[in-house]
């Protein structure tokens, strides 16, 4: 409607209404210019009421005049719909907006607080920092202080030592000189006092000699008097000399008697019960062992069988092996069979004495231990003691093991130019009385070099052995085993010094195990009393982690120089033997696996020995 009120708009588009024709606007067709006519444009437009009356009366006339009143009230009333729509779009766009703003102002704010606390940390950090700055600054002047103190101690202490020094050096000057003066003065009166007196002391001592002459001599002649009367007695009395002569040929003969008599007696004793010179080690009772140790030979006496292997840590299938044979022994034992001999070969420290002790011990026989290098020192008695020991050996009940070790000390080839007479007759002695099998002693060599042996020796073995350096997983057992033993086991009685500290035990086993590949099972034993003596030594008897890793190393380092010393002895002895001339008709010296099919060394049906890896016992 505003069009009928001077708006210069086109009406709307009504079917039916006549459209008016708008007039050009003032200025042309584009509107002139808006600043000339100004003036016009806020004047009064007559003309429009008039087109508006003009328009209204058409509008009456019309028939469609109700329907375009409504179409402009319903278009009227959408715009301002569509207005109120907008607005309140708006004032929603607007409360976005400042929510918006409320979030973005709560996340600035956060922000801040925690760029806040930030710095506070910050500054709390900076604060403490600066407060141990000034503290470890206290303490470095305080240090320095009580240094310079020390410093002032001491030289005051110097001072004052040097002046009681020079004082008693000056003292001593002259208490010397006083002790001087004193005694040159005593020696001129005493040399003036003899001077005056050299008359009477001459008398006195003439004196003196004269009585003591005489004196002697009246004791002289007592004495001759009364040994004379005595002789001249004694002679003329025929049946006192014919008494004394009986008297002492029946002492003399009584001495005598019970001496050779005792002598006999304690020999066939000594036969019997006692042990050959030759056996270093027995668990038979002998006479000295039972007065020396009583409670311990009723303890053997008494003592049952236990586990072969028991202590004894060796490779699992070695064990099986070992275990086998303390069986078949203690069943031959028990059934009254024939012993078989047995050779354990191997490097020193893997386990071949503790086992051969454990196998008497369990097969319920003595042991007796020998050693090869005995024998050479014998001389011509080696065949006489040799015989003693198997004659000893026959006498017991139980039986006997017979273990020698280092038996290739003795046992060599006969051939050889370096064995002496009586070493070849103690060796045939050996051959002689171990020809045929036993049922009173079991033979067990033991040697480091078995192929130096003689072949006569190789025929009388039944079966044959072989222990080795231990492998990670025996190291690590014994390494274990010996942790426990000789560390941890101490450490828990409380009468104990030794202290272990905080570490783990599990993880640094395996570890030792790593680090001493090649080190034999007695190497290892010596590893645990090295820590336990390492502990003791310390202030505070505590065994630490660092003192463990230095007393491996130190003998992983050493074991390196034996090998390397072994390495350069064996490079020598080939260089010597390779420029000696060999007699005619003897071979190069072979390995006893190499020995000729007469020999009945191998087990199970003449089955190679396989290698087996050694440990060693507690």
């Amino acid at each position: 409607m505003s069009w009928l009120f001077g708006n210069k708009s086109q009406p709307p588009n009504v079917p039916g209404f006549p459209q008016v024709p708008q007039p050009p606007p003032p200025g042309g067709p584009d509107g002139g210019d808006k600043r000339k006519d100004s003036k016009m444009e806020y004047s009064f437009d007559s003309s429009a009421l008039e087109r508006a009356a003009k328009a209204a009366k058409e509008l009456e006339n019309s028939k469609h005049a109700k329907d375009a009143l409504l179409l402009i009230q319903e278009q009227e009333r959408a715009k301002a719909i569509e207005a109120q729509k907008q607005i309140k779009e708006y004032e929603a766009h607007i409360e976005q907006l400042k929510l918006e703003q409320v979030r973005v102002a709560a996340e600035e704010r956060k922000k801040l607080m925690a760029e806040e606390a930030k710095q506070h940390q910050y500054k709390a950090q900076y604060d403490d920092q600066l407060a141990r700055k000034r503290y470890e600054d206290q303490l470095a002047l305080q240090a320095r202080m009580n240094e310079e103190n020390l410093r002032k101690q001491e030289e005051s202490i110097k001072k004052q030592e040097a002046i009681r020094i020079a004082t008693m050096e000056k003292e001593a000057e002259l208490r010397h000189k006083h002790d001087m003066l004193r005694i040159e003065a005593e020696m001129r009166g005493r040399a003036k006092m003899e001077r005056e007196n050299w008359d009477i002391t001459k008398e006195q001592i003439k004196l003196k000699a004269a009585e003591d002459r005489k004196t002697k001599l009246e004791a002289i002649n007592s004495y001759s008097q009364v040994v004379g009367m005595g002789l001249t007695a004694f002679l003329n009395n025929w049946s006192m000399i014919t008494a004394f002569a009986g008297g002492a040929t029946l002492v003399v003969g009584g001495y005598y008697g019970v001496k050779y008599s005792f002598g006999l007696v304690f020999r066939a004793v000594e036969n019997r019960l006692g042990k050959p010179a030759l056996v270093r080690e027995t668990s038979r009772f002998t006479v000295g062992s039972a007065f020396k140790h009583p409670i311990k030979t009723v303890a053997q006496l008494v003592k049952r069988p236990e586990d072969p292997m028991k202590g004894i840590i060796l490779k699992p299938s070695l064990e099986e092996r070992l275990r086998d044979i303390a069986i078949a022994t203690r069943h031959t034992k028990k059934n009254g069979g024939y012993f078989r001999n047995i050779l354990m070969h191997g490097p020193p420290g893997t386990g071949k004495t503790m086992f051969a002790k454990s196998l008497a011990k369990h097969s319920g026989m003595h042991y007796a231990i020998l050693t090869g290098g005995d024998v050479a020192p014998l001389g011509k008695e080696g065949v006489t003691a040799i015989h003693k020991v198997f004659d000893w050996a026959h006498t017991s009940r139980k039986g006997v093991v017979l273990f020698v070790d280092e038996a290739d000390a003795f046992l060599r080839k006969r051939s050889t130019e370096h064995i002496s007479e009586d070493m070849r007759a103690a060796l045939n002695a050996f051959l002689y009385r171990t020809g045929e099998q036993s049922q009173k002693f079991m033979l067990v060599l033991a040697s480091n070099q078995p192929e130096q042996f003689d072949w006569a020796i190789n025929d009388r073995l039944d079966e044959m052995v072989e222990f080795q350096i231990p492998s990670f997983e025996e190291r690590e057992r014994l390494v274990r085993h010996y942790f426990q033993k000789f560390i941890l086991e101490p450490a828990a009685s409380k009468s104990s010094r030794l202290r272990v500290a905080e570490f783990d035990y599990g993880k640094k086993c395996a570890e030792i195990a790593e680090k001493t590949e090649g080190l034999s099972g007695r190497e290892i034993s010596k590893l645990g009393v090295a820590w336990q003596a390492r502990a003791y030594a310390s202030e505070t008897g505590e065994l630490t982690e660092a003192m463990i890793d230095d007393i491996v190393k130190d003998a992983v380092e050493q074991h390196k120089k034996k090998v390397e010393w072994q390495q350069g002895a064996s490079v020598s002895d080939v260089f010597y033997r390779s420029s000696r001339v060999m007699p005619i008709g003897l071979p190069p010296i072979p390995a006893i696996m190499e020995s000729p099919a007469k020999t009945t060394v191998q087990t199970e049906a003449s089955a190679p020995s396989q290698p087996t890896g050694g440990g060693h016992s507690t």
